[in-house]
């Protein structure tokens, strides 16, 4: 009796005095919903959210705001095992190898949509050394009872495509694979069905264009954050006051790009532009670019590999990003179809629109990607998109003859209208003074009567507007978004089918030629995009490969 109240009073004593109670595993999973019943369905709310770009790895459970993790392609990442240089005392301060302008940042990168000089090889054990990794360190879950939503480029390449899909389900046995195109997420991520997805990547910036869930329109430049970080290298690399050599850059790839992260920064646009179509984010960015001292003397460090700083000017990390990103230093007659600046391919996408898809698009521009982290940079996009619209309106033909040609025909509709009043005042005769002044008939041009109200459709209006809200179009207007992966989670959560969803037997029994090449499980007669299925529209025996076709 004694040893049983010894050993509460000590419970009693050791619960007051806060010891930590005895070890556990902890929880692992997102939480699920209070009203779920622990069925066997309860499994399939546990769907992994897999996000692959040239250079990053984002992976978590679908229902949460943001991946468990980024995981990176660099040389750290692909040492073989039992590989401790980085522990070696002298180690970080040797002197790298120098990288050339054409290999720049090859080491740091996963693919790149340019096949001809990628090892394919390569590319799977890195898709299979970070996934693994991603499985046995963050996600802590078996893979073979999961399923995954793969976010992907709509332009990946039917080789890479291939591989990646093998590798997931040869090596990890995942049971399906939907897949999901990031424009498309990234627009549902916005909270929206339609928008313009400027997406400023590693080796190229994509524009796409996303009407009702679908891709109707996508054009690319290598105007993109691998040129940004490059024009930044070679500016270090004057500032410590060597040559600037494209074959053999001293810089190395580590500092070029911390210095682009931390410091770099784009100044905004000079041109007049309404102030009502900016977000309140945008005006104080705006307003803290504007007051800011670009004389301002920024001590940094010329290498990574040395202590010796030097003071430049802040203004210093403005120069590489704005001709890289925006074109700046050249005229646009110098530059292909393939690099054509960010602003100036963006309101050619526009152009390229139907007017009703670009006054729903142009209202609703959503910039995404590494390079949109830039501070101003979105800011100048807006801008010399409005003043670009304001300058040549939406004709596609520009230059001297072309406002020539709009001077013309200002002038003759300005005269047509002089005419036209005059046709409106009645003339008197002054042989027939009998017929009275407002009895004259007057001629109006057809062309200048105002139409003629319908009823019906201003009943129509009316009662479409006390169940609708009202849609802006017509106004550059930029809205944010969570990104591409969060898009997918919130896809998730609807429990919904895609229009690419793939199965492993059907897969490993006969690959990519078991795809259908029909754009099917939709009734439109256009190419899907790779969005969401319409519900009520009946399922086909295989698959589609969607967009990706």
């Amino acid at each position: 009796m004694a040893n049983e109240a010894g050993h509460i009073h000590s419970r009693t004593l050791s619960y007051i005095t806060g010891f930590p109670p005895s070890p556990h595993t902890p929880s692992r999973g997102p939480a699920t919903s209070t009203f779920s019943s622990p069925g066997s369905y309860r499994a399939e709310e546990h769907v992994l959210i897999f996000e692959f770009g040239s250079r990053y790895l984002r992976a978590g459970f679908a229902g949460e705001s943001a991946p468990r993790c980024t995981l990176s392609f660099g040389p750290q990442q692909s040492r073989r095992a039992g590989d401790f240089r980085d522990y070696i005392a002298d180690y970080q301060s040797r002197q790298r190898l120098k990288e050339s302008a054409q290999k720049w940042g090859a080491n740091h990168e996963l693919w790149r949509m340019d096949l001809r000089e990628v090892d394919l090889g390569l590319v799977e054990d890195k898709v299979e050394r970070a996934v693994r990794d991603a499985y046995h360190r963050y996600l802590l879950v078996d893979s073979k009872t999961r399923r995954m939503i793969l976010v992907l480029p709509s332009v990946v390449p039917h080789p890479l495509l291939s591989l990646v899909l093998s590798c997931l389900f040869s090596h990890f046995q995942i049971p399906g694979i939907t897949l999901f195109s990031a424009p498309t997420l990234s627009v549902v991520a916005a909270g929206l069905r339609s928008g313009l997805v400027i997406d400023i990547g590693w080796h190229e910036t994509t524009i796409t264009a996303v009407y009702e869930y679908r891709e109707v329109y996508q054009s690319r430049t290598t105007c993109a954050m691998k040129l940004a970080t490059l024009r930044m290298a070679m500016t270090l690399q004057r500032l410590s006051g060597k040559p600037v050599d494209e074959h053999q850059l001293d810089v190395d790839f580590d500092h070029a790009e911390e210095v682009t992260t931390r410091m770099a920064w784009c100044r905004t646009s000079c041109g007049k532009s309404s102030g009502s179509t900016k977000g309140i984010e945008e005006r104080l960015q705006d307003f803290n670019l504007q007051n800011i001292d670009e004389d301002l003397m920024v001590s940094i460090p010329l290498s990574s590999t040395s202590s010796r700083q030097t003071q430049v000017p802040f203004s210093t990390f403005c120069q590489p990003i704005e001709p890289a990103l925006l074109g700046t230093d050249s005229p646009p007659r110098e530059f292909d179809d393939h690099e054509q600046p960010i602003d100036q391919l963006l309101y050619k996408a526009l152009l390229s629109l139907p007017a009703d898809v670009r006054g729903i698009c142009m209202a609703r521009l959503i910039i995404t990607g590494g390079g949109s982290n830039i501070p101003g940079l979105k800011s100048r996009l807006v801008n010399d998109l409005t003043a670009t619209v304001e300058q040549r309106g939406w004709d596609p033909v520009y230059g001297k003859a072309a406002d020539n040609y709009r001077k013309t025909q200002e002038e003759t509709a300005k005269s047509r209208r002089n005419a036209s009043s005059k046709l409106k005042t009645p003339l008197k005769s002054s042989e027939d003074t009998s017929v009275p002044d407002d009895s004259t008939p007057t001629p109006v041009i057809a062309a200048l009567e105002s139409q003629v109200p319908d009823p019906i459709e201003e009943k129509l209006r009316r009662e479409e507007a006390k169940v609708s809200k009202p849609t802006v179009v017509g106004v550059i207007r930029g809205v944010e978004t969570l990104g591409a992966w969060a898009g997918a989670s919130l896809v998730a959560g609807l429990r919904i089918k895609g229009i690419v969803e793939i199965e492993k037997e059907v897969f490993l029994q006969h690959g990519m030629a078991g795809a259908k090449r029909e754009m099917d499980i939709s009734v439109a007669p256009n190419k899907p995009g790779p969005g969401l299925a319409r519900a009520g529209v009946p399922e086909k025996a295989g698959w589609t490969l969607g967009a990706w076709a």
